[in-house]
């Protein structure tokens, strides 16, 4: 497969469409005209539709790391409890206490789904608990977190609300926030939704909005209730990356056209020949079995290839990129990103290439 730039295997960003790259270039408007406002109703439709949703979906220029902080500062008085299994869960509960909020832990090992339901249940029934905040799919470590169970318990504690990142599941399998009665959602464009990166997406609850009233200092650039104010108006509350929106709505209407059950379904399916690939080829998987993400696989090191070598062989001869292993996890670990436009074509001949490798490595 022949391929003129490096084709990207990781778990974000991930390829681009032609078509979307090319939208980015269409001539710029004004973000507080007519035809802005007509673009914005056009993407929410679309975006309502993919999410699962009937609430607003803000459109933040920023990285979904900025959204950590909108949850925060709009929707925590005083304390959030965090559920952390690896390196985006724990920068979360930072990102909290740098906001001066208290922020307490329910830890497990890496490669451990947070799936302690007594242990959050005993957590929030001592009433100290503002929000909960879970990364549904923990993309350092490939482990996908028990969602609904851990809203069931959540919604036990009708003062609690619930703040997810879907950074790297959205879309790749369904979530339904609102029946979920999960109060903030956010995502990252540059993953599954399969676009490149500068754009965050957040959907927000009536509860959430009604939290925030009650919270002074909420800041301005990730107010919830500025955003809330200029949606009504088809609006940001500052001007937006608009070459980012009309890729949005190019990539949402690709996403009509696939169907959103026909994409879940591929996603599984990439999802499952890559973990029966790494199996069969003499590796673990990293995750504790049951709980793997759908967008990414982690595959444990067990052979104890040289992994930079690899990375450095399919970069160079073959134009294709993989994760090296994230944090702590580097080498002991590689990651192959399976989200997006990615067809089981594309899978194939990155894990043919791989194979090649390993035979003449022994």
């Amino acid at each position: 497969m022949a391929s003129t730039h490096d084709r990207l295997y990781l778990p974000g960003p991930v390829e681009v469409a032609p078509e979307v790259l090319a939208a980015l270039a269409t001539p710029m408007i004004g973000h507080r005209s007519a035809a802005f406002g007509a673009l914005y109703e056009r993407v929410q439709a679309g975006l309502r539709w993919a999410l699962s949703t009937e609430q607003p979906v803000y459109l933040v220029t920023a990285s979904a790391t900025a959204v950590w902080e909108m949850a925060v500062r709009s929707c925590v008085r005083e304390r959030c409890l965090h559920l952390v299994n690896g390196a985006f869960s724990s920068r979360w509960a930072k990102t909290t206490a740098c906001n001066g909020k208290q922020a307490d832990r329910i830890e497990v090992p890496w490669g451990r789904a947070n799936r302690d339901l007594d242990a959050l249940r005993e957590a929030l029934a001592t009433g100290r608990y503002d929000a909960v905040a879970l990364v549904h799919s923990e993309t350092s470590t490939g482990v996908l977190n028990p969602l609904e169970a851990i809203a069931q318990v959540v919604a036990e504690f009708e003062d609690v609300l619930l703040l997810v990142d879907a950074v790297s599941s959205g879309t790749t399998l369904p979530i339904e926030p609102d029946r979920l009665g999960i109060d903030i959602l956010l995502l990252g464009v540059q993953k599954a939704l399969g676009l490149p990166p500068g754009l965050a997406l957040c959907v927000a609850s009536e509860r959430a909005h009604a939290r925030a009233e009650t919270i002074s200092n909420r800041g301005y650039y990730l107010d919830l209730l500025e955003f809330r104010a200029r949606h009504a108006r088809h609006q940001t509350p500052t001007t937006p990356a608009i070459p980012q929106i009309y890729a949005l709505e190019r990539q949402l209407e690709r996403m009509r056209a696939e169907g959103l059950e026909p994409r879940y379904s591929r996603h599984a399916q990439l999802a499952e020949r890559t973990r029966a690939w790494a199996l069969e080829r003499g590796f673990a998987l990293f995750p504790e079995s049951g709980y793997e993400a759908v967008g990414l696989t982690c595959i444990e090191n067990t052979r104890e290839i040289d992994v930079n070598a690899l990375a450095g062989w399919l970069q160079q001869e073959h134009h294709m990129v993989i994760d090296r292993g994230y944090g702590k996890l580097r080498g002991k670990t590689f990651r192959i990103g399976h989200m997006g436009d990615m067809t089981l074509e594309d899978l194939e001949a990155l894990l043919e290439r791989i194979d090649t490798w390993l035979a003449r490595a022994g």
